[in-house]
């Protein structure tokens, strides 16, 4: 690099002008970079170049964008002078005078080693050696010191040395090299080697180009396992630094800019070169990750290869003091006791392959996940060691909702069973964002495993077919069970695995060796009864089942046990006995008073053993018999007595009415309930609109509808002819619809009909016969409507119908009976029922029916047209 010569009248060296700083680098053999001392931040800069003298230009790269320039190469003995240079003066401090500033700012001066003139003259020191020349037309002879560089060139030339050797210097030349062809065998060919290199810029705290000795390749490195805060171009050009960015990027230049380092360089991503580098002082990777400069990066961690555990212990380090980039961090289990971050539970069941329910020491239950892992199944105790909560979320657009999951890392026997399931390919791991704190605590372990499992193609990663497990579920089939009963029967004890628990005595079992699912209920025992949905509303659990289903899974779910099979019922459910470990369950729950003997136990071996339990229990007087009385024997005379009529009207809101006089009811009782719903489920609706036909509709599924008034409602698919024609049923009102499309939208869970069945119940007449008249029924259906729908009735449910209760419906004011008063207005006929205990209010029906036919109204209004030609009118009997 060259530099102008000082003019005649220069200001002579003082005291005043001195000025000092540290090296930052070395930009030739003529020119430095000076910093000062930091102070809050990255500290003041300037170039200073030596005065009187000239040392060779260093290699350039063509500019980038710009066809018609070419590299130019280093000039004889520059590179040399810079290497001399850069080992005696980078992060040295030196001071130095300024002599002339030319208009556009450039700095010409001496520089000296050391804090004051008495050190080494870094210009003399190059002369001397033969890696510079004197600029002579700008020396005074009166100057000394211009003097002495002239002096000290005429020895250089005189021995030969540096530039005044012979050879004309050509073998100093570097051939450099900007590209590499295939970065990937680069790196490849290095065997991850220790490669020495020097530090050429720094682009920011984790990103650098370094020169590759002794070949000068010229890299970009990026550090393996960290990224830094970096600088984001702006489309002016500008540089825009990211919090710290500043900083860090000071942090690795003072540290490594310009020096002597080895750098390993570990794998090649998207032509990203990836190292770590190697300094005599430290690894800068840890150092910056301590200092909270940086944050592990999970995708590039995987190949570094000074111990990932360290950089993570690095990371933490920084987060616990909260220092830069994490002085508003907060830890993800930091609002948790110490008694919930690490505890020792009873693994009580496996939800799915990353999911467990424990039992506490305090009994309580707790549902907890595998960090980390998409995708133990053990029993026993296991320790748990919570790493985050992640906190619920409300379903979106192609998202479903999810309760609050505490995800921790859970071990037996000192192995963690996340890593071990990742490790047979049987998990995979899941990628986070950079800036998502929520992850496994042993998280490198989990990415090492992985990284195993795909070398070795195990699991889910391997080449091969994925073996196919054919399971036939008949749990409710009846025909299937008939067919497996007599093989069941025959095989005597068949070991079987407890998939699920209904209820106390009624379980869910995979039998391995049939390779099929069946439904199995105890014999002998009468368990109390869980609370059910049924289409009349909800059957209340009787005491002490939920007690009596917590004994059953504590016991047997998800453990392999033995049944032997009986017989079956009627809707295909297998009833025999369930032994675990020696234990009869069926005994087992009479022995805790959960449940009664049955007087089916009478022919089964295990009757005494039943007996005896429940005598025991029945005298401690505990749980299902704490209220047990023994009654006094006495003879009982049996009085054969008709069963009466039941009468037991509920209001009842009348919302649709068919043309076949069926209609659809809700119950007054849970109108309220339907009513907050529907309100919740338009608010949130008003907050996430659905998208405009992105619902694919699907025979049975239930949705929301839009309805001519622009309100949505909750519906059920029934039939799917286009996307314009879908026809749904409005599960709370009973009116049907076809409509496009664009008019449905997906359910929210929290609107299913799992928080609130479906509201339209359907009924149809007792003791009524609809006429097939068309005319005729049109008559009655519009009475009908004109006089109940949209009003609040009295129903009574009379007898059970192939499709729908049977009921008679009073008006809500007069309690008179609508059915019986279209009887009496001629519109219908009577339906004539055997039971006894109906023959009064069917009596009454036929009364009033001869009155109508008396009075020849409406239907009637011919005469009896029943007797002879009742077809073709379009009656029947």
């Amino acid at each position: 690099m060259a530099s102008v010569s000082a003019p005649a009248q220069t200001v002579p060296v003082s005291a005043a002008s001195l000025q000092r700083g540290i090296v930052k680098m070395v930009l030739s053999g003529c020119a430095i970079i000076v910093r000062g001392q930091p102070r809050g931040g990255p500290p003041p800069e300037r170039q200073i170049n030596l005065s009187n003298m000239r040392a060779g230009a260093i290699a350039r790269r063509a500019a980038q964008g710009q066809p018609d320039t070419k590299d130019t190469p280093d000039e004889p003995w520059a590179f040399q002078a810079r290497e001399f240079l850069r080992k005696k003066l980078i992060g040295k401090e030196v001071c130095f005078t300024v002599e002339i500033r030319t208009s556009l700012g450039r700095e010409y001066g001496m520089v000296y080693l050391g804090k004051d003139t008495t050190g080494e003259n870094i210009a003399e020191s190059l002369v001397n050696e033969g890696l510079a020349t004197v600029r002579r037309e700008g020396i005074r002879g009166n100057n000394p010191d211009q003097a002495r560089l002239c002096e000290l060139e005429d020895q250089a030339k005189s021995s030969k040395k540096g530039m005044w050797s012979e050879g004309g210097g050509t073998h100093t030349i570097r051939d450099l090299k900007y590209t590499i062809e295939n970065p990937r065998n680069f790196v490849d060919s290095l065997h991850q080697k220790p490669i020495n290199a020097i530090i050429e810029h720094v682009r920011d705290g984790s990103v650098v180009r370094a020169l590759l000795l002794p070949d000068y390749y010229l890299v970009t490195v990026m550090l393996s396992g960290v990224k830094c805060p970096t600088f984001k171009r702006e489309a002016d050009g500008t540089e825009t630094p990211e919090p710290f960015a500043a900083e860090a990027k000071f942090f690795t230049e003072s540290r490594l800019l310009q020096r002597d380092v080895q750098i390993i360089l570990e794998s090649c991503h998207n032509q990203v070169i990836l190292g770590t580098i190697l300094h005599p002082n430290g690894n800068i990777t840890e150092l910056l990750l301590k200092e909270g400069f940086a944050r592990c990066v999970d995708w590039s961690m995987a190949v570094y290869t000074q111990g990932a555990e360290k950089l993570r212990a690095a990371e933490r380090s920084a987060k616990e003091r909260k220092v830069r980039i994490w002085k508003d961090y907060v830890a993800p289990t930091a609002n948790l006791d110490q008694k919930d971050r690490q505890f020792v539970a009873k693994v009580m069941q496996v939800v799915n392959a990353d999911a467990l329910v424990v039992k506490l020491n305090s009994g309580e239950y707790k549902t907890i996940h595998l960090s980390s892992i998409r995708a133990p199944r053990n029993e026993g105790e296991v320790s748990a060691t919570v790493d985050y909560i992640r906190a619920a979320t409300g379903p979106g657009e192609s998202t479903p909702a999810f309760a609050e999951r505490t995800c921790a890392t859970v071990t037996i026997g000192g192995i963690n069973i996340a890593e071990a399931l990742v490790s047979k390919g049987l998990a995979t791991v899941i990628r986070y964002r950079q800036d998502d704190d929520q992850r496994s605590s042993h998280y490198d372990e989990l990415l090492a495993a992985e990284a195993r499992a795909i070398k070795n193609g195990k699991g889910l990663h391997s080449k091969k077919e994925v073996p196919i497990h054919r399971v036939a579920d008949i749990s409710g089939e009846t025909q299937k069970a008939k067919q497996f009963l007599p093989f069941l029967q025959r095989a005597g004890r068949s070991e079987a695995v407890v998939e699920y628990v209904f209820s106390g005595s009624r379980l869910k079992l995979y039998m391995p060796k049939e390779t099929c699912l069946i439904t199995f209920l105890l014999a002998g025992i009468e368990c109390p009864r869980s609370s059910r949905n049924l289409p009349g509303g909800v059957q209340v659990a009787e005491p002490f089942s939920d007690e009596a289903m917590l004994f059953t899974k504590e016991l047997v779910l998800q453990r392999e046990v033995e049944v032997e099979v009986e017989s079956m019922d009627k809707a295909g459910n297998f009833i025999g006995w369930l032994h675990i470990e020696g234990v009869n369950l069926s005994v087992a729950l009479v022995e805790n008073a959960l449940s009664k003997v049955h007087f089916t136990a009478e022919r089964s071996p295990y009757y005494k053993a039943l007996v005896s339990v429940e005598e025991a229990c029945r005298q401690r007087k505990e749980k299902i018999w704490a209220n047990y009385e023994e009654k006094p024997v006495e003879e009982v005379v049996h009085v054969s007595e008709e069963k009466e009529r039941v009468t037991n009207y509920r209001p009842v809101y009348v919302t649709e009415i068919a043309d076949t006089l069926h209609f659809y009811a809700q119950d007054v009782e849970t109108g309220a309930q339907l009513e907050s719903l529907m309100e919740a489920m338009r608010a949130e609706i008003a907050t996430h609109p659905p998208v405009e036909g992105s619902y694919s509709a699907r025979r049975g599924d239930y949705c929301l509808a839009k309805f001519a008034d622009g309100e949505w409602y909750r519906a059920r698919v029934e039939k799917v002819e286009s996307q314009a024609k879908v026809h749904v049923f409005y599960i709370d009102y009973g009116n049907r619809e076809v409509v496009s499309t664009s008019r449905l939208a997906v359910m929210p869970p929290a609107f299913s009909t799992r928080t609130l069945p479906a509201q339209a119940t359907e009924y149809t007449f007792a003791f009524i016969q609809v006429p097939q008249d068309e005319d005729a029924r049109a008559d009655v259906v519009d009475c009908v409507v004109r006089d109940i729908q949209n009003s609040q009735c009295l129903l009574n449910v009379e007898y059970a119908g192939a499709t729908c209760p049977h009921v008679t419906i009073q008006f809500g004011d007069t309690k008179d009976d609508v059915g019986l008063g279209l009887v009496k207005e001629g519109l219908v006929m009577v339906d004539v029922r055997k039971e006894k205990h109906l023959q009064k209010i069917v009596t009454e029906y036929l009364n009033s029916q001869e009155s109508a036919k008396s009075a020849r109204l409406n239907i009637w209004r011919y005469g009896d047209f029943r007797a002879d030609d009742a077809d073709e009118f379009g009656y029947r009997r």
